[in-house]
């Protein structure tokens, strides 16, 4: 059964002093190439946390969770997921659980990125995209370059990608020439989610990379150096 745990104010330096979420990793999509292949969440720290989580530990069923949003200042920024994925079977996302999750977010300013695979049929383009519609900010996640332009080319969604572990450019652009704007925390100790807010903006033209980090990075990197 999905969990998930709102964490009202964020330790992590990144993210900022702003609330976050966790949710259990059944949220995860089964194609998922970072899966136990070098996911960012699955060592460390917030491993240890995402642990609690999946064992019932930490956090709450998806309503409970759902009025814990809801309950948020009006206006406040926040985001879902600092690990896990949206409410699904691993293949289709949960229109029903979304369905709750954007309307707590009415008159929030969430956002929170996806794996999940938006040609998979018409439903899961079809829930990211009324996610965004109604003001929950849902980022296409690219594993590469390519695969950036891929999920650009639906046009429902802004999108962000992951690039390999030594790239140090503040600027890129994919093959098809969209511009890539690497995420300013990953270089600048003064930035983070909540003084940036790049990911939250759902109209936004530029595509934000993602260095590959954590202690499985070289996995990650691998992935994003792949065509």
């Amino acid at each position: 059964m999905t969990t998930a745990h709102l964490t009202l104010r964020s330790r992590n330096k990144k993210v900022g002093s702003v609330p976050v979420s966790t949710s259990s990793r059944d949220t995860c999509p089964t194609d998922c190439p970072f899966k136990n292949n070098g996911c960012y969440a699955a060592l460390g720290p917030l491993a240890l946390f995402w642990n609690k989580v999946d064992a019932g530990e930490a956090g709450t069923d998806w309503d409970t969770f759902c009025e814990q949003v809801a309950d948020l200042p009006d206006g406040q920024f926040w985001r879902h997921n600092q690990a896990g994925d949206l409410p699904g079977d691993g293949v289709h996302i949960d229109i029903v659980a979304m369905s709750k999750l954007i309307a707590a977010n009415k008159g929030k300013r969430g956002f929170t990125y996806t794996h999940y695979d938006a040609t998979r049929g018409p439903t899961n383009a079809a829930v990211i995209e009324a996610a965004n519609r109604d003001g929950f900010t849902v980022n296409l996640s690219a594993n590469n370059l390519d695969h950036a332009d891929e999920l650009a080319d639906l046009d429902i969604a802004p999108v962000v990608v992951v690039l390999p572990a030594d790239h140090h450019k503040r600027n890129t652009s994919t093959p098809g020439g969209r511009n890539v704007v690497t995420c300013p925390a990953t270089y600048r100790s003064d930035v983070s989610c909540a003084t940036c807010q790049l990911c939250q903006r759902r109209d936004r033209k530029s595509i934000v990379g993602f260095p590959a980090h954590g202690a499985a990075k070289r996995k990650a990197s691998a992935v994003a150096e792949a065509a």
